[in-house]
């Protein structure tokens, strides 16, 4: 529903933050990785996770959308609600948890705090493959420069689901043959491929 909220810090916490927003105060809980970030700004860019429950409505802030993204895996697994997730990107880096995911250390996710064995080794097995197929970059922010055509297309084609190591292969071979592609074609072309 919200992507993100762009505004003013009026109160700031480890836990959580108001941020003023068009005259509209939005109390938003956010992790450590994330208070480390903005603690000492004014007015700050929050990704948002919009959690509706039976009883509650809570808005999550990210400072990246890496995290968030992480985040909205995380929960996704069965038995990590929100306070959990946030508690596991508190506890260490959305680098440090993604590793800890694709490597399969089910001892070091389970040292946070209200992670068991058998939750630590769900995370893993629900987790490991969605992450490796996103690749090294899963957390990296989208890059504000403008990006070249086969980029672009090679961003949505691993947005779409593909491994990819094995999208950059076709899209080579694409590329290679014809370079005046548009965007759409070069995805259509390598649907085809894949």
């Amino acid at each position: 529903m919200y992507d993100y909220f762009n505004g003013k810090l009026v109160f700031k916490a480890p836990t959580h933050v108001i941020l003023e927003v068009g005259g509209i105060g939005y109390h938003i809980h956010i992790s450590l990785t994330t208070y480390s970030q903005i603690k000492d700004q004014e007015n700050c860019k929050l990704f948002v996770s919009f959690q509706v429950r039976e009883d509650s409505q809570t808005l999550f802030g990210f400072s990246s959308e890496g995290e968030r993204h992480l985040f909205n895996h995380l929960i996704s697994v069965s038995g990590i609600g929100p306070n959990t997730g946030r508690m596991m990107l508190s506890s260490a880096t959305p680098e440090e948890i993604q590793s800890a995911i694709v490597n399969g250390q089910v001892a070091m996710i389970q040292k946070i705090k209200g992670i068991g064995p058998k939750t630590a080794q769900r995370v893993i097995l629900e987790l490991q493959d969605k992450l490796k197929k996103q690749g090294d970059d899963a957390l990296l922010p989208l890059p504000i420069a403008k990006q070249s055509v086969p980029e672009e297309a090679l961003s949505a084609l691993v947005m779409l689901g593909f491994a990819k190591n094995q999208v950059e292969k076709v899209l080579a071979s694409i590329v290679q043959t014809n370079e005046s592609l548009t965007v759409e074609q070069i995805i259509k072309l390598a649907l085809k491929k894949l």
